[in-house]
């Protein structure tokens, strides 16, 4: 197994477990977290304080400080993607007469996904401060259950807007705080949060129309080879009929390296067909993920969402995020 089928598996991991953290990292007694606790308890009975000490600054630096590894991790590994869908994938389906818009479906949603991400990663998500608070201010009301009016920032001691949130990554108190993003290394707010969602839909386009060509490639080569026709000998010595998981070994054997792209890209477009989904939802609903998160702590009745405008309203704020209108006639 080559350097770029166990770097793809590792990438792999690495993005299912951060899908765990973004998940779960709203609630303080789910069990991941619980299983997280009871690992590091157990963990720093053996390894040695210095040991110990050291992965948690180091984890902390990871998670709860700005710095561009994810952005770089992301980039590579589209790269990686990129590079086997071009120097194998696409030659062959030339070679098989696949139609070139077909072909070239993946560039074209790879130029506008890279728009979207520098969007989401340079624009300002409402960051408040001192100087601009009173600008979001008075946005939105305050529900009296998750957002308390005259709340102060602990942290930057602003005057809290309803719906904000204290990032500690970014260091700054942020207008309709959604959740701070590794990959875009931004936090997802008031102003960008529609970059976020068309990032995240073009990001599962190209996933999931490289994974349709390289599999339709694979397909054809299977009917043109008449495999599913043969017969193979099995480790008994027995003549047996081709069956698909023969098929799959086959195919496997013979590309390699197109076969685990493929496995991968549709692992990533399930994942991130499901978070765009989540997202959507979330903006039908006018509810940030920390909201979302944050009322789950809370009995059933005791919280209410007094922000949803119907539908079409909902879909209007994120395309126009509100300002207090006392600052709008300034």
């Amino acid at each position: 197994m080559d350097f770029l089928v166990l770097f793809l598996l590792y990438v792999t991991l690495v993005l299912l477990t951060i899908l765990l953290v973004c998940l779960y990292s709203g609630r303080k007694q789910s069990w991941p977290s619980r299983t997280v606790d009871w690992l590091a308890q157990v963990l720093s009975r053996v390894i040695p304080a210095q040991v110990h000490g050291a992965a948690q600054r180091g984890l902390h630096r990871l998670f709860h400080t700005r710095h561009c590894l994810f952005v770089a991790l992301h980039l590579a590994l589209e790269v990686l993607v990129y590079g086997e869908y071009t120097w194998e994938v696409f030659g062959y389906c030339q070679e098989l007469e696949f139609g070139l818009p077909l072909l070239l479906l993946p560039y074209l949603l790879l130029t506008v996904n890279v728009g979207f991400f520098v969007l989401c990663a340079k624009t300002d998500p409402g960051a408040v401060t001192k100087s601009n608070q009173a600008l979001f201010l008075h946005a939105y009301a305050y529900d009296g259950v998750m957002f308390e009016r005259g709340a102060k920032c602990a942290v930057c001691s602003t005057r809290k807007p309803a719906r904000s949130k204290h990032c500690g990554v970014c260091r700054a108190c942020v207008h309709r705080f959604d959740h701070h993003c590794v990959w875009v290394n931004n936090c997802i707010g008031a102003f960008n949060t529609r970059y976020f969602l068309a990032y995240l839909l073009t990001l599962s386009a190209m996933a999931t129309a490289i994974a349709v060509v390289t599999a339709a490639f694979l397909i054809q080569v299977v009917s043109l080879s008449s495999l599913m026709l043969g017969y193979y000998t099995d480790d008994q010595g027995q003549e047996r009929p081709v069956d698909t998981v023969f098929v799959i070994q086959h195919l496997f054997l013979t590309f390699p390296r197109m076969v685990f792209m493929l496995g991968f890209v549709v692992v990533l477009a399930l994942i991130l067909g499901s978070y765009f989904c989540f997202g959507l939802y979330l903006v039908l609903a006018n509810q940030t993920s920390h909201e979302w998160f944050k009322s789950r702590r809370f009995k059933s009745g005791a919280y209410r969402n007094i922000y949803s405008r119907g539908v079409w309203g909902n879909l209007v704020e994120i395309a126009k995020p509100p300002v207090s209108p006392e600052a709008k006639r300034r």
